[in-house]
This record gives C-alpha cells, structure tokens and sequence, in this order.
C-alpha cells in the first residue's frame, strides 16, 4: 500500500498539472483572475510589441527598437507638442526610480517617446506646479533632456501609431509604461503609485529575469 501511494503521487501530480494547464489554455480557468497578482504596476493585456515599430531619433533619422540594446525600459510617453508640468514630474520621478535601483541601474535605462517631432517640442513649465525649477527651464525638450536627463533616450513616431501603442493616454491619463528586453510593452503606472511600489515591482522583475 506504501509503494503504491509513493509510485501514485507523481502520476496523481502529472495528471492534476495536465488538467489544469488544458483548462488555462481552452480560457476556462482564470488562474491569474483566481489567484491575483502581487503587483503594483497595471498589467497591459495584452502587451503590445514594439520591436516592429519605426521610431525616430533626436535628429530625425530612422530608429527601430532593436537598435537599443536588450534591457527593461522605463518608457514615458507624452502626445502634446508641450512637455508641461505633468510631463516633467513623470521624467523627474521616472529618473529618481533609475538611481535608486542601485546596482540593477545598468540592467535598465529610460526612453521618452513623442508623438510629434522632438525638434518642436517644447518644455512649459508652471512655476506654481514644478518644485525643480532649478533643473528646469522653458524652451526645447531637447535642451531640457540634455541637461537634466543624461542618458535617456528620445524618441518619436506619428500620431497614428503613438494611439496604437500608449491607448490609456487618449483620455490624457498620468501614466508610463515599462517594456521588457524582448520589446514588449507589458505593464504601466500611474503617477499616483509611490514611487517605493514601482521599485518593488523592478526589483522582482529583475531578480527573476536573467536580462
């Protein structure tokens, strides 16, 4: 009887995983509905690739994605020709969260991606609104970026495929998006999320990723 229940529960567990995963697959069981997710970043179902897409640069050459070399992304988006306030909050703290991963830093980087071109944007600031007004001042966003953002990367493409891959900013929400080294956009914030949240969410990402 011994022999037999400990020859059992390895045919018991085949069996069992089977099941479920033919459930899962024919979109009978919502496993992750069921069980929930530990993270604090929004999932984007499904996640859009971006690999395919046709960018361009700060000076206004081509640039598609694989040109970058394979890392998480910390991607802010933002439609308006103007860089407002909001705008320069998101790549404030979006900059913040980057020095404060530490030793992971290297394993990340920022791209910022318009939906005009860079070269006509321009950074408006309200000083009643902007706590960093010595980092900040008005005029080109590539100026801007240049001295307060080093290492970041601008981008742009056009307004008809800036819709298709950031859709949650339609309505103007506060939002920004993180995509993984395979090019996937697949999770986004919202600015309201502390930033220790967003930190967390990384730092699992990066612990259980070889990238």
């Amino acid at each position: 009887m011994v022999l037999l229940l400990i020859a059992g529960i390895p045919v018991i567990m085949v069996l069992s995983a089977s099941w479920l995963w033919y459930f899962v697959v024919e979109g009978n069981l919502d496993l992750v509905g069921s069980l929930g997710t530990s993270n604090n970043g929004t999932l984007v179902e499904p996640p859009r690739q971006i690999n395919t897409v046709t960018f361009r640069d700060d000076a206004g050459g081509a640039f598609v994605w694989t040109d970058l070399e394979p890392r998480w992304t910390l991607l802010v988006a933002n439609g308006p020709q103007t860089c407002d306030a909001r705008c320069e909050k998101r790549l404030y703290t979006v900059r913040q969260i980057h020095i404060a991963l530490g030793k992971n830093f290297n394993r990340v980087r920022r791209v910022f991606v318009g939906a005009t071109e860079l070269a006509t944007i321009q950074v408006a600031i309200d000083q009643g609104v902007s706590g960093r007004r010595a980092e900040v001042s008005d005029g080109p966003l590539l100026t801007y970026m240049a001295a307060a953002h080093q290492g970041l990367v601008p981008l742009s493409t056009s307004e008809e495929t800036f819709a298709e891959l950031f859709p949650e900013l339609d309505d103007n929400a506060a939002q920004w998006y993180l995509v993984d080294p395979a090019g996937w956009i697949m999770m986004r914030f919202d600015d309201q999320l502390d930033y220790k949240a967003v930190i967390s969410d990384l730092k699992f990402l990066l612990k259980n990723s070889g990238d």
